[in-house]
This record gives structure tokens, C-alpha cells and sequence, in this order.
């Protein structure tokens, strides 16, 4: 699916041109007849017959690193989708290998590329909320009785599936990018609810460098609004819920809903109090697809113009947090994170 979005933003893209599809699955032919451009069945056949300017994998995750050294070894840019690695270890070989090569590699955490991510960056680092104390988040959805686990999709029943390594990496990058970077998590997972041998409620303990805490919440059997595609209203096919926020930043002078961005800050800090009204405003932005932002950024990083917003390490440190909140709740022990 994540496959077809990418095409489709090529095709968008003013600086981009999709030039060819590479799968060996039965439904490629038609969506390459319907993309109008050649099929190959492998990477290699592809650089063979017609080395591109850049490749997307948008391919299961136990075969990024793999493929994403292919691209290395042909010097070819590629936009690797999210997780970076489907083990660390795996994760670690690709990006130092990248690294060696001085190879232009970007992680598909396509979130960081959202403009609304952008502006809630944006009011943290102005210091209206003064010093971040913590965050309250949330992901919380029903996804589907029916399609989303039968086969073949059953895989999203066993080890390997389940929403803290199918959701959990994409709030991790939001968390790292507005409040800063996790040094220790606890968590409970619970799959009371579905009976799967995966979960499917947890409910997680953050510690950032920078002495904040943070709460979340995650589940996807949950009947809610409160997560990023139910709010963000950048993802067309979820129905949106404008007033809801999936998280609250909170500082010792303010607070800020995302998506939402209205702001609650006193304006006096000497006058600080809970019996004192806050100031209150909503913050203006612009919103645009990040998945679009993210194909033009591919663009201007193999030009050389920008360097990758989401560097393999970046990918490669929030594989290492959601690493971190499978073994939390497996152990119940506090699991730090190192940086």
C-alpha cells in the first residue's frame, strides 16, 4: 500500500519523475501499466537496464537492509521505509555502511516532514511554554475485525506484529523531535481484548534527557479519536476530528494540543497559579500531505541542496526507543535507552 502512496507522490512531484517500479508480486503489471512506466522483478535488474537518480523501498521490512545496500553498492540515493532495520543489529549494519560510503540514505518517518510537527517544534523552542515538564500522548484507534489480521495478513496476529512495532516508531519520532530525546521507558502490554499472541493495549512510562517525563497511551482496539491520522487531517482516507489532540506538551508556563495548536500560557510569570486564567490562542498553519514534503525532500538531497531531515541514525534511534518498550513489558523493569 505504502508502495503505491510513494508512486503516486513521484507522479505528483514537480521535481521528480517516476522512471520505473520494481516487484515481483502478481498485481505489479497493472499498476505499472497503470504508472505508464517499465517492470522489473529485482534491484538488480533494474540498475542494470537503467541505473535511477533514486530509489524508494517500500518493501517488508526484513528486506531493507538488504536492499538498502544494494542501493549502496550502486551508489544509488534511496528513502528507506520505516523501521530502518527489522533488528537493530540489522538497522546498525545498513546505516554504517551508509555512513562509510557517505551514501545519501533517508528513513521513511514521514511525520517529521508534517508542517504541523514543524510548528509544534516551532512553539516548543520559542519558549512560550517555558520548561517542557512532560507530555501526555496518545494513539488510539480500532483497526478492523475483519481484513487487517486474516490472511495473509495473520502475520499482524504473531511475534513481529502488533501496534508497538507497527505504530509505536512513528510516535517515537514525534515525542524525540518536539520534547527531545528518551533515555529510559516502562510499560505494560495487555491483549485481553483481541486474545492475540500480540498486544493490543499499552500503556507506556518516558523519561527524556532534558528531565521531562512523559505518559502514552497505545492501542489499537480502542473505539477513539485520539490519534495522529484521526486528527491531523493529512491522510484524506481517515475520517478527521478536528477538536481532538493525541498529545499535550506542558511546560512550567504553558501548554500545547497538537494537532489542534491551541496554546494555554501564562502571560505574567510571576504571576503563575492554578487559580490564575491562562492566556489563550490557537496557533495558525499551513497543512500539506508529508508524504509529498518527504518525496521533494528526497529530491533535494540527491541534488545535494538539503541534507536528510531523517538521517539513518535518526530511523536507527527510534527502532532503538520501540526496541526498548518491547522489553520493558516483557521484563516490567525500567529499560534504559542509550543515545
Amino acid at each position: 500500500m505504502i508502495g503505491v502512496r510513494h508512486a503516486e507522490e513521484v507522479r505528483e512531484c514537480r521535481s521528480t519523475e517516476l522512471s520505473a517500479i520494481v516487484d515481483p508480486g502478481p498485481k505489479a503489471p497493472e499498476i505499472a501499466a497503470k504508472e505508464k512506466v517499465p517492470l522489473c522483478r529485482s534491484l538488480a535488474e533494474l540498475i542494470a537496464k537503467d541505473k535511477p537518480d533514486g530509489i524508494v523501498l517500500a518493501t517488508p521490512n526484513h528486506l531493507h537492509v538488504e536492499q538498502g545496500l544494494e542501493c549502496i553498492a550502486a551508489g544509488v540515493p534511496c528513502l528507506v521505509e520505516k523501521p530502518v532495520g527489522h533488528t537493530l543489529e540489522a538497522g546498525l549494519r545498513l546505516v554504517e555502511a551508509a555512513e562509510k560510503a557517505k551514501h545519501k540514505l533517508l528513513v521513511g518517518h514521514h511525520r517529521r516532514h508534517s508542517p504541523i510537527l514543524h510548528k509544534a517544534v516551532e512553539v516548543v523552542e520559542s519558549g512560550v511554554l517555558g520548561r517542557v515538564v512532560g507530555v501526555i500522548g496518545s494513539a488510539v484507534f480500532y483497526k478492523p475485525d475483519k481484513g487487517y489480521f486474516d490472511p495473509p495478513n495473520e502475520w499482524r496476529r504473531q511475534k513481529g506484529g502488533g501496534p508497538i512495532l507497527l505504530n509505536m516508531t512513528h510516535e517515537i519520532g514525534n515525542l524525540r523531535a518536539m520534547v527531545g530525546e528518551i533515555v529510559a521507558v516502562q510499560a505494560f502490554a495487555s491483549n485481553a481484548t483481541r486474545g492475540f499472541e500480540v498486544e493490543d493495549t499499552v500503556a507506556i512510562n518516558l523519561r527524556f534527557e532534558n528531565g521531562a517525563l512523559g505518559t502514552f497511551l497505545l492501542s489499537d482496539t480502542a473505539a477513539s479519536p485520539k490519534s495522529w491520522e484521526q486528527t491531523s487531517q493529512e491522510n484524506k482516507a481517515y475520517t478527521s476530528y478536528p477538536d481532538e489532540d493525541c498529545y499535550t506538551i506542558i511546560g512550567t508556563d504553558g501548554s500545547l494540543g497538537v494537532p489542534t495548536m491551541r496554546l494555554k500560557y501564562y502571560k505574567a510569570k510571576d504571576g503563575r497559579s492554578w487559580w490564575k486564567p491562562f492566556e489563550e490562542q490557537t496557533i495558525a498553519l499551513e497543512r500539506a500531505d508529508p508524504l509529498a514534503n518527504q518525496i521533494a525532500h528526497f529530491a533535494a538531497v540527491i541534488r545535494g541542496e538539503a541534507k536528510p531531515l531523517v538521517s539513518g541514525r535518526d530511523g536507527l534511534q527510534n527502532l532503538r526507543v520501540t526496541d526498548a518498550i518491547v522489553e520493558a513489558a516483557k521484563s516490567g523493569k525500567v529499560v534504559n535507552v542509550p543515545l
